[in-house]
């Protein structure tokens, strides 16, 4: 429990402290002036594509539980995708959104395998496609733009996140080599299913060809969502420059040290948006109402979770985040 607490903590002070740093560069009084002339119109359309989001997302989880055998009806899929939304804003700890869609589906009849394995790879499946976005864009419209001291951190950085990814899922494809001495143990028969489930996802196809398709789309519709924030705040800057500016951001934000990306995705829109010419202050703003936004969409989330929970809907954030911890893996 303490550790956790710590855990919890060292996000907190992460976060403020990143926030802090971004916006000791700027002038408050500026930059709410800015933000207060947002057009609406476009504060709309951006709302509407962040929902639109949610049915990306749903369509993502989809196409990988087809592709292991575990299909569920899609709008279930894109609720309980929007309640996963929902406590990934609003829960502090380690489990998360991607925790809490594994325990409402093994709750709901799901057998374990397909709850776990199918959040599991379709998050996996989302960061190799923004790895592989950066990967394609960046010799050609990122790295010109950068100078010496950039190209010297960025080009390693790039090259650790695909070798990570892509070696990641080398392993996962071969978790079920494991020796047969340890597979009368629950979890290492588990890891082998997991390891037939990545085989089937990524390496069949037309499985990945899908599933990576869902993935791709929904980066650039957060790109899309961006540039019309970014429109309405009258930045110069264009929707090519977010297609390509905000895969970098997401695969940043994606790396777990504080809560929710607050301050990791407001200093990373700086750094990358600066490579077009936006000053600190607008893409700080930027970022921040992103940041707003996604969480005005996400709160929502919650009434669907409660609307949904029938006889157990007096249960707090708390209990779901220990019983997540306490379920135990059978049946996997």
């Amino acid at each position: 429990m303490l550790k956790k607490l710590f855990i919890i903590a060292l996000k907190i002070c992460v976060s403020a402290g990143l926030i802090w740093y971004v916006l000791s560069g700027i002038d408050i009084d500026e930059a709410w002036a800015k933000l207060i002339r947002l057009q609406p119109a476009m504060v709309a359309v951006a709302a509407m594509l962040m929902l639109l989001q949610l049915v990306i997302g749903g369509l993502r989880w989809g196409t990988v539980l087809r592709a292991i055998d575990h299909p569920l009806p899609f709008w279930y899929i894109v609720r309980l995708f929007y309640v996963g939304v929902y406590f990934n804003q609003v829960l502090p700890g380690a489990v998360g959104g991607d925790g809490v869609r594994i325990y409402l589906t093994y709750k709901e009849g799901l057998k374990l395998r397909g709850a776990i394995n199918g959040v599991i790879l379709e998050r996996v499946a989302a960061v190799l496609a923004l790895v592989l976005l950066v990967g394609a864009t960046m010799p050609f419209f990122l790295l010109p733009r950068l100078g010496d001291a950039g190209r010297d951190w960025m080009v390693p950085a790039l090259l650790i996140s695909v070798v990570a990814v892509i070696g990641g899922i080398a392993i996962l494809c071969r978790l079920d080599r494991l020796p047969e001495a340890l597979r009368g143990w629950r979890i290492v028969r588990g890891l082998g299913h997991l390891a037939n489930d990545s085989r089937t996802v990524f390496l069949l196809a037309g499985n990945s060809l899908r599933v990576l398709v869902w993935s791709v789309v929904g980066h650039v519709n957060i790109a899309l969502c961006v540039f019309v924030l970014a429109s309405g705040l009258n930045l110069d800057v264009g929707l090519f420059d977010c297609i390509i500016l905000m895969p970098p951001v997401l695969l940043v934000m994606t790396v777990p040290i504080s809560i929710g990306a607050w301050g990791v995705r407001e200093n990373a829109m700086v750094l990358a948006f600066g490579l077009v010419g936006m000053s600190q202050q607008s893409a700080t703003v930027l970022g921040l109402l992103l940041g707003f936004m996604t969480l005005a969409i996400a709160l929502p989330g919650g009434l669907v979770w409660l609307a949904s929970r029938g006889e157990e809907r007096s249960r707090s954030i708390t209990d779901i985040d220990g019983e997540l911890t306490a379920t135990p893996p059978e049946e996997i």
